[in-house]
């Protein structure tokens, strides 16, 4: 019987009802004697490491959860983390570049319901994600929700009240669970090399500028001031607006210049950016050297910075990272 570690860190799957609102108040076990079905499934330990609406979920506490599974990694074969739902996308971004080539599966689940209530999405998640992680096909970090599995650096919730609150954003579903079963639609834990790695810092000097009609350029001045990386969260395909001042490109000429970093993403979630299209976009990628995402999702973007933004802020270095896949079950 495959051995997993449980981890908890709060949300709502650990809440309880108080006189200020639902706020984390349920541990570990608890957590696990409202599926007492999962014992003929794997032999589950369990770790309170956190204990937080996941609100307040900082970069901290992502390397710290980095951490346990690095301490604990050759005891267990799988590891499920109870997280809460509002930043879970960001937490399994950044794990994914925070812990690569990992065989064993690293799965992040949580609930739209507290798990003692009796109608809730929480026991059905918690039961499907340590199967999940007891599986002998399962590698790397994923989460899974609601029946289906989403590879860590494609997750993004879309509903904030439905039982179907994340979506697997250009990207197919690797596996869905059904009735018990685990159906995988992809299958490529054989292409993973090397031995795992884990890193151990991240630099948070990142900050986000999401455009609207009639933005002043001043505001992205400020936060290249504040910040080693800029992301610009644009319109369509991805482009900045040529005002009469051109003041964007002044912002842009002057910060590159004194090495700082600009990332362009698009608001539109599907399809990604694609800055050559249009002259807003294809002139400032060329003559600024602007970095841009594709398909990633803002989650990925912003916690892969952070991962890359560590080991170096040399753009050119920083601009060959970005657009490296550095893990294979990152896809990107």
């Amino acid at each position: 019987m495959k051995k997993i570690l449980l981890i908890g860190t709060g949300g709502t799957i650990a809440s309880k009802k108080s006189s200020a609102g639902l706020c984390p108040q349920i541990s570990s076990s608890e957590l696990l004697s409202f599926v007492p079905g999962v014992k003929e499934i794997a032999d589950v330990d369990v770790i309170d490491l956190i204990n937080l609406d996941s609100t307040n979920m900082q970069p901290s506490h992502w390397l710290k959860m980095a951490s346990c599974i690095e301490t604990h990694f050759h005891q267990y074969d799988g590891f499920v983390i109870c997280h809460g739902t509002d930043t879970m996308a960001y937490t399994a971004a950044a794990l994914s570049y925070l812990i690569q080539n990992s065989l064993k599966p690293v799965v992040i689940t949580g609930a739209q319901k507290p798990i003692d209530l009796d109608d809730t999405d929480a026991r059905t998640n918690l039961s499907d994600s340590i199967r999940f992680a007891a599986c002998d096909r399962a590698y790397g970090v994923n989460i899974v929700f609601d029946g289906k599995v989403i590879v860590g650096t494609r997750a993004r919730k879309e509903r904030t009240h439905s039982y179907n609150a994340f979506s697997s954003i250009n990207f197919p579903y690797p596996a869905v669970i059904q009735d018990s079963r685990i159906v995988f639609y992809i299958d490529d834990k054989k292409d993973v090399s090397g031995p795992v790695l884990f890193s151990h810092s991240l630099n948070t000097s990142v900050g986000l500028l999401k455009l609207i009609p009639s933005a002043d350029a001043d505001v992205l001045d400020f936060m290249a001031g504040h910040y080693d990386a800029v992301i610009i969260e644009s319109f369509g395909v991805g482009g900045l607006p040529a005002y009469e001042d051109n003041g964007f490109k002044s912002v842009l000429s002057r910060r590159t210049k004194a090495g700082k970093i600009f990332v362009m993403t698009t608001q539109v979630p599907l399809e990604g950016s694609h800055m050559s299209v249009y002259e807003v976009g294809r002139s400032i990628k060329k003559d600024y050297g602007m970095i841009e995402a594709y398909d990633m999702t803002l989650e990925a973007t912003v916690t892969k910075l952070m991962w890359i933004l560590a080991k170096t802020r040399v753009p050119s270095e920083v601009n060959d990272l970005f657009h490296r896949t550095v893990n294979k079950d990152t896809l990107f």
